[in-house]
């Protein structure tokens, strides 16, 4: 079944879209019916006052914070089935491309606004009055942000201003309602990784998040704490697994896990792994953990629902491309190799001692953040991950996973391989990119397959997916908030969690660091507490 998605506006060609496929009101009812008898009380709760403020038309800014398995995209959908089938319009958007495409409809944030990419205290989203996009937002009854925390404070700060700012066109009071009196929802874990800053100290980075936001004070916040992936027909032992295995994940997103250290000047925080989790091994490192994530590969490596269920992880792009490239060595088939285009974008004809300084050769050895790399090596069967956003409302998105179906002189054909729009083939072109890196003193720019193999990848890109199997490669300690917790909370079962920590001298351990900026913190509800919505 699929989802509406009302009307798209296409940045390219200035005009707007209509998404091919259609939904049947009828099946969004019963799927309704269906998933609303399934809410749990916490769930229920929620859900029922954000009906209560779209019917009632009286806006509202709703917050709901939950870990993983609390059955947040569960709520999102049964909203939408809900507002859908009643003819209603619901705007479904996620701070990530991996988030987005798992939601009914979903697209980027920056993408459905338009946020600036360069943000400050005073940004204002960059849909133009007029458009087609400004007279769909009049109209929505209901916007779901995924994934928030992710995002930076000025993001959210830009959209108010550009809501109050359209919807005052049809009546002034709601200029000063926050959100231009829409209800919009929020969700996500501050546990996970933050909007990472460039150079930010600590205090830059929690304050930038939205609860520091000048915003927050209209905020009416809900925890979700039951575990939706407690099951009935689970053994009482089985529960009982999953229960300590969660309650382990949350100390360790709250930094509350007992710290071991043997220095005791130390201040770094130290966590012991539980050893049911961690591998140990005398052996290549990264083939031990290859054949424990991914288990009899030769024979599964064609099988879509073994290939998007496991990943390793690991911290930083080097050690992915490392992982991945002997991967790729393991898969039989051709080798094709595409080269990109390099050069120095607005640069004047006339300066020819500037662009000589740069040579081709050395713009080619350039690896910069989001920015694929000069020479894609690729098999046909091979998975890889979108790097960009190429068409959302057909889910080619910044994050979606895919299988290459076939390698052409100048298209690489892939067929997606999970979310709504699983199945789908699509030719990917090469694309023209340029790093957004001020640390240089010209603006580079790339053209090339937007594309990375993807059997292994950062703890920052998986943030929005779920796994049944992980590997989690730590072969340094982690820098950022939530590292940890967001590599161990991938994973839908405890048994699909394993470990691999490389010690200083060469030999694998179960001590790794645990970054939590406890301060982010300080204005959220706690686990422990009793009405959290008030």
């Amino acid at each position: 079944m699929s989802f509406p998605s009302e009307v798209y506006f296409n940045n390219s060609v200035n005009r707007p879209l209509q998404e091919e496929t259609s939904y049947d009101k009828e099946e969004l009812k019963i799927l309704h019916e269906k998933n609303h008898g399934m809410l749990n009380p916490e769930q229920k709760n929620v859900y029922d006052s954000i009906i209560q403020n779209v019917y009632n038309k009286v806006g509202g800014v709703f917050f709901v914070y939950g870990s993983g398995g609390c059955g947040k995209t569960f709520l999102w959908q049964t909203l939408c089935c809900r507002l859908r089938s009643e003819g209603k319009i619901v705007l479904h958007v996620a701070s990530c491309g991996i988030a987005a495409v798992l939601l009914p409809g979903g697209r980027t944030a920056h993408s459905r606004f338009h946020i600036p990419l360069k943000l400050d205290q005073d940004s204002i989203a960059g849909i133009r009055h007029g458009t087609d996009i400004v007279e769909l937002i009049q109209q929505t009854d209901l916007i779901i942000w995924d994934e928030a925390p992710m995002q930076h404070c000025h993001a959210f700060e830009s959209v108010d201003h550009f809501l109050r700012d359209i919807m005052s066109a049809i009546d002034k009071r709601r200029a000063k309602k926050p959100f231009g009196g829409i209800t919009i929802v929020f969700g996500g874990d501050y546990r996970q990784i933050l909007h990472m800053i460039p150079k930010a100290s600590r205090a830059e980075v929690v304050g930038s998040t939205l609860n520091k936001s000048k915003i927050w004070e209209f905020f009416q916040v809900f925890l979700l704490k039951k575990n939706m992936r407690l099951h009935a027909e689970n053994t009482e032992m089985e529960n009982k697994v999953i229960v300590d295995f969660s309650k382990w994940q949350l100390l360790v997103g709250d930094g509350k896990v007992k710290n071991f250290s043997p220095d005791a000047d130390t201040a770094e925080m130290l966590i012991k792994i539980p050893d049911q989790y961690v591998v140990h091994t005398t052996q290549n490192l990264i083939e031990s953990l290859f054949e424990i994530t991914y288990p009899d590969f030769v024979r599964n490596m064609s099988s879509h629902s073994y290939l998007r269920s496991r990943s390793i992880l690991t911290l930083t792009n080097i050690v992915v491309d490392d992982i991945n490239n002997n991967i790729l060595e393991k898969i039989p088939g051709t080798l094709h190799t595409y080269l990109s285009q390099d050069s120095i974008d607005d640069v004047g004809d006339e300066d020819n001692e500037f662009r000589s300084a740069f040579p081709v050769e050395y713009l080619n050895s350039l690896n910069m953040p989001c920015i694929p790399k000069h020479e894609l090596n690729i098999k046909v069967g091979v998975i890889v991950m979108l790097m960009r956003n190429l068409n959302q409302i057909i889910g080619l998105c910044n994050g979606t996973r895919m299988i290459v179906a076939s390698c052409k002189k100048n298209s690489i054909e892939c067929e997606v391989l999970c979310g709504s729009h699983a199945g789908s083939k699509h030719l990917i072109p090469r694309t023209e990119m340029i790093s957004t890196d001020t640390s240089w003193p010209f603006e580079f720019k790339r053209i090339q397959f937007p594309l990375q193999i993807y059997y292994a990848m950062t703890i920052n890109k998986c943030q929005g997916q779920s796994l049944d199997t992980v590997g989690l490669y730590l072969p340094r300690a982690v820098f950022f908030h939530g590292h940890v917790y967001v590599a161990i909370s991938r994973v839908t079962k405890p048994e699909g969690l394993h470990i691999l920590i490389d010690s200083d001298d060469g030999t694998t351990t179960n001590i790794t660091s645990n970054v939590v900026y406890e301060e982010v913190f300080y204005n959220l509800p706690s686990i422990n507490d009793e009405n959290v919505s008030d």
